[in-house]
């Protein structure tokens, strides 16, 4: 009788099963026939929360880049900081702890976070980590010692990955395809806009002869935290997550306020079923080890790459260190100021320059000749500082600047679309935190070690340490030449069939699917 039992709850759910199958493959035909302008105007509120989750990116490039603009500042280097040679330098154990503590507490953070998100929800993960931050601003605005500089920066570390695994994910699981690359860009958009509004307030603080010359970069955070806390309550719960735990009447809420409705409500909701039953039957009950298993280790490290591969470029050494290294060129501080906004405006014009490039031209060619274009200025700027004449080093100083605007409009805006798209659905979390984390491990390795080869009272190499990710740079485009595959213009369907039938890197981007084949069959038929 049991048996029989089963056999008739197998014939009831097949043919559910199978609607949803035709209605999900309906929903990718419909994906794929949207331009990015249509998809604004037809989904209007997907569009707003996913600008949303990309805002609260801003305090994550803020606190990450306070540590090493405030470095420049004289006050700062005068109260924290000791005299050396006629001026004022930080112990070069304190300022490994300054960049290297809260990079090590955001790894803790995103990998908790991937375990957090999927057992609570987006939503109240993000609101605990704006809490979290809250708390941890005011320990470094009000902080007279290093250690209590130090207490501020490292809780706040954990709030940064936090709220970054989260964003990231949350912005794939609700916008659509036309817009995964474009939303997907912006998230580094907000990676420059927060160092560029800090560059401009040290502009007009870092002269003051008090605490205010650095204390009005770390009040400016109550901003960003404020702005985010104060719509955080209001955005909806991410419907495939909800969906993922069994609470389908919330998922449709949830669709309906992300802007679905009628009948789009349905084919989106059989959508996200069939990824979700396709996901579970090779993932089920997911863990970070399963990131690690079958054709989703090639999908984890494809995904993580990108944002590895940013920390071995040299970002974190030339927003870290770039002013420092111009004042140590002769520049005096205010030049040094002005040029560091020009850095971060070169930085935001690229990365708008890539928002029509990252679909149009693609993810791989953007990151291996961007790779290319960054390794190559890290060298000649690196060789240009060895010469030593004023000459050179001028020069070194403006490839240093010229970086930003080459590293946003590739590397720096499509390592987020692949990490965000990449990952299969069950997945998506734990992958994107492992990239996070992996990255911001990568970075404390750096905050460690940088203060030692470049400070003037260590050993002192200055510009020359464009040579060490020169090299590594090398490395990572022969990575991205074999194993990068073409991601652009795939729906997440057509990914899993990619991944599954392990196609290689070359026939990726023009490999056929089966869901295409269904699409041009439809096309036909209509």
């Amino acid at each position: 009788m049991v048996s029989k039992a089963k056999s008739h709850d197998t014939e009831r759910v097949e043919p559910i099963h199978d609607a949803d199958n035709e209605i999900g493959q309906l929903a990718n035909q419909q994906e794929h026939e949207l331009s990015p302008l249509q998809a604004i105007l037809k989904r209007p509120k997907s569009f707003a929360w996913g600008l949303f989750a990309i805002s609260t990116c801003l305090l994550v490039s803020f606190e990450n880049q306070a540590a090493g603009m405030v470095l420049s500042v004289p006050e700062f280097r005068k109260d924290f900081g000791h005299e050396f040679a006629g001026d004022y330098v930080l112990d070069a154990d304190w300022q490994s702890a300054f960049y290297g503590g809260p990079v090590a507490s955001s790894v803790i953070g995103t990998f908790c976070a991937g375990y957090l998100a999927d057992r609570f929800g987006r939503k109240p993960l993000l609101i605990t980590a704006l809490l979290v931050s809250f708390a941890a601003i005011t320990l470094e605005f009000l902080a007279t010692y290093s250690a209590m500089f130090f207490g501020g920066k490292f809780l706040n570390g954990f709030a940064i990955g936090t709220i970054l695994s989260v964003s990231v994910t949350y912005i794939g699981e609700v916008t659509p395809l036309a817009l995964r690359g474009i939303l997907t860009c912006l998230t580094a958009l907000m990676m420059t806009l927060g160092p560029l509004t800090s560059a401009i307030i040290i502009d007009n603080t870092g002269d003051f002869d008090t605490r205010w010359a650095y204390r009005a970069v770390f009040c400016a955070q109550y901003g960003f935290a404020g702005i985010s806390a104060l719509f955080v309550g209001f955005m909806p719960e991410s419907p495939l997550w909800l969906l993922s735990v069994g609470q389908e009447d919330k998922a449709a809420k949830s669709l309906t306020r992300l802007g679905y409705d009628g009948l789009d409500l349905d084919i989106h909701l059989a959508q996200m079923k069939k990824m979700l039953r396709e996901a579970k039957e090779e993932v089920a009950n997911a863990t970070y080890i399963d990131c690690f298993r079958r054709s989703n280790l090639r999908r984890t490290i494809i995904s993580i790459m990108p944002l590895s591969i940013q920390a071995l470029s040299g970002v974190f050494f030339i927003a870290s260190y770039g002013t420092y290294y111009i004042q140590l060129a002769g520049y005096s501080t205010g030049t040094s100021f002005k040029l560091q906004i020009a850095q971060h405006g070169l930085a935001m014009a690229g990365n708008i320059c890539s928002w029509f490039l990252i679909d149009r031209i693609g993810r791989r060619p953007l990151m291996l000749w961007g790779t290319v274009s960054v390794t190559l200025i890290l060298l000649v700027a690196a060789g240009l500082a060895t010469a030593g004449s004023p000459a050179a080093i001028k020069g070194s100083v403006g490839l240093i600047v010229a970086y930003n605007f080459v590293y946003n409009i590739s590397i720096g805006a499509s390592a987020y679309t692949l990490l965000c798209e990449v990952a299969t659905s069950q997945l998506r979390i734990k992958t994107i935190s492992i990239g996070v984390a992996l990255q911001n491990v990568i970075y404390c390795i750096w905050a460690f070690v940088i203060p030692y080869v470049f400070n003037p009272d260590q050993a002192n190499l200055q510009g020359k340490t464009g040579f060490i990710f020169g090299a590594l740079g090398v490395i990572c485009v022969v990575y991205l030449w074999f194993y990068q595959p073409e991601t652009a213009n795939r729906s997440y369907e057509e990914l899993d069939e990619l991944f599954r039938k392990g196609i290689s890197v070359r026939d990726f981007g023009k490999y056929q699917t089966e869901a295409e084949g269904r699409d041009k069959v439809g096309e036909k038929q209509t």
